[in-house]
């Protein structure tokens, strides 16, 4: 059944991970007439609950420190403490005993109302204290692990240096063996596992956490596909001694998964977004479900029942990291229509080209630099302002795509209503990126491209922020004076069904090598000495292997061998 199962690393991660698993929820159909897009069995483990009845239950780790889980509890409506609820746990003491508990955590309005069968009350940036608050799924008790050692948001023992989770992981497993109590028995439950998929921080402890995690996965399962989410809050108003843990936290992260993980993204939400999308970036809630749409929808060839567009994890790796030594790729995402795009690759110099459905085709004269969407989350590691000039010594400014995988979703469903922003028939582009592939392949003047599409749109549910996706064509270009008036919503994200359409792209390129020499250059200085010389070794080999004189010559080094 070519399953994936998850694993979630610290509360960052799980409130991402709460809106992918949110999509995934409703794609279940419940009548006969229906049926769905999706491969269930993938995400999802059947079981059986304490009356007896199947289940459904998501195929997922998930990890979060004491406090983190908030109202969230092991025991839910399909599996009910056996030992009565409020009881003591079972033990060989015969003697007196007493149970110290702390205060719960009350549920938000918004779980109460799932609980009761009514109709929830809108979220807000208030209401959502917890990734648990806006969660609308049931977890098999043994999908959650929480960690006591340390306690979330804590100001006594911050869990924010990389050596803390790697130390954490370490002493847990030596005392427990975290991959056989926690994950074998998922594992051992799939008949043909595609793959593991990892979704963790890569700038504070839990960087260092995954990293072990990953490389104890690797050791078990040595042919399984890692994929891996490496997620990045934003440096934006953090004191720069703080900027400089995270970006020394990162770079160990990245070292050290590079090794064993079949593909690392690194995301974070930018700083500048499209007028189409307003957000407030304080809320996680809000951040994370930009970040879940781009994942969500990257990944969703994954899981489709069409098999003319389903593929697995594994063939997506091969075509992004041919050469084995190109792991790390970049994320991409638009919402807009054609023209939108359109409009704004006119206003940078050799991004004109053709477009359709939301995404960019390269001219002939420009096919080495892919495919441009409005969103790019790549995480920008700036600290000074001399890393703009760094960065354009180094090759920012016109990156060499390798190889770029997109995913098209909606805009077949909608065709008749967006006729006007069709400038190209979707056939016509495969045709057109087929013959670039060829063209590629035979004198290496552009990147491979693959393109999977489905009618599917991106689901929008009462949990998913309101409003925060808008359409720009309301904006008044007559308004003079204080703040530009809000743009419409472009759905209601309460009205059952309402979905949009997304284009996303990931890809490997030169722009990696630049990146990871001015994450060198600005953290060895902050680094001990005993792991700089290390760090910097393992920096520099990864950043070369995306220099375009190392990728062309990849078939010599294979022929060497």
């Amino acid at each position: 059944m070519h399953e994936i199962i998850t694993l979630q690393l610290g509360q960052q991660s799980n409130y991402v991970a709460t809106h992918f698993w949110n999509a995934q929820e409703s794609y279940f159909t419940y009548s006969d007439d229906q049926e769905s897009h999706i491969n269930h069995d993938i995400h999802w483990r059947p079981g059986i609950g304490a009356d007896g009845t199947e289940t459904f239950m998501p195929r997922t780790v998930i990890y979060d420190l004491k406090g983190g889980f908030g109202s969230l509890r092991k025991i839910n409506a399909l599996y009910a403490n056996q030992e009565g609820e409020g009881s003591a746990p079972m033990s060989l003491w015969n003697g007196p005993t007493s149970v110290l508990k702390q205060d719960a955590i009350e549920q938000s309005a918004y779980q109460q109302s799932l609980d009761a069968g009514l109709e929830p009350p809108p979220l807000t940036t208030s209401s959502v204290r917890y990734w648990s608050d806006f969660n609308r799924v049931y977890f098999h008790p043994r999908s959650i692990v929480q960690l006591n050692e340390y306690e979330l948001n804590s100001s006594l023992m911050p869990f924010e240096k990389w050596e803390s989770g790697e130390h954490l992981f370490e002493s847990l497993d030596k005392e427990h063996d975290i991959v056989d109590r926690d994950l074998r028995l998922f594992v051992e439950e799939a008949d043909q596992m595609q793959g593991i998929q990892i979704i963790a921080t890569l700038d504070d402890a839990w960087g260092g956490f995954a990293s072990r995690y990953i490389e104890r996965l690797r050791d078990e399962y040595g042919k399984t596909v890692l994929w891996t989410w490496g997620l990045q809050d934003s440096l934006q108003g953090v004191p720069r001694e703080k900027r400089m843990l995270r970006l020394g936290n990162k770079a160990k992260s990245l070292s050290e998964i590079y090794k064993q993980a079949s593909i690392i993204v690194p995301l974070s939400v930018p700083s500048r977004l499209p007028r189409s999308i307003s957000l407030d970036p304080s809320s996680q809630w809000h951040t994370s479900a930009l970040l879940a749409t781009a994942i969500e929808s990257i990944t969703l060839p994954s899981r489709l029942k069409d098999a003319t567009n389903r593929d697995t994890l594994g063939s997506i790796v091969e075509l992004l990291n041919p050469t084995e030594k190109q792991t790390i790729a970049d994320l991409q995402m638009s919402f807009s229509s054609s023209e939108e795009a359109a409009e704004d690759s006119s206003r940078t110099p050799g991004r004109q080209s053709s477009s359709t459905n939301g995404f960019l085709l390269p001219d002939d004269d420009n096919l080495s630099e892919g495919i441009k969407l409005d969103i790019n989350f790549t995480p920008s590691d700036q600290i000074d302002l001399y890393a703009r000039q760094i960065q354009q010594q180094n090759g920012f400014r016109n990156p060499r795509v390798f190889n770029q995988v997109i995913s098209r979703r909606g805009y077949n469903n909608s065709a008749a209503q967006d006729s006007d922003a069709m400038d190209i028939d979707s056939d016509a582009v495969e045709a057109d990126q087929d013959d670039r592939n060829r063209r590629r392949r035979n004198n290496l003047s552009g990147p491979v491209t693959k393109i999977y599409k489905s009618t599917l749109r991106f689901p929008l549910l009462d949990s998913f922020p309101r409003n925060i996706l808008r359409d720009t064509d309301t904006d008044t270009n007559t308004h003079t004076g204080g703040e530009p008036p809000a743009p419409a919503p472009l759905t209601s994200s309460s009205s059952p069904g309402s979905g949009i359409n997304t284009t996303t792209s990931l890809s490997t390129s030169t722009a990696t090598s630049a990146r990871l020499k001015l994450l060198r250059t600005t953290v060895l200085r902050a680094i001990a000495v005993d792991t700089r010389e290390v760090l910097g070794n393992d920096l520099a080999d990864m950043a070369a292997a995306y220099q375009e004189d190392y990728w062309s010559s990849g078939s010599d080094e294979g022929e060497d061998d």
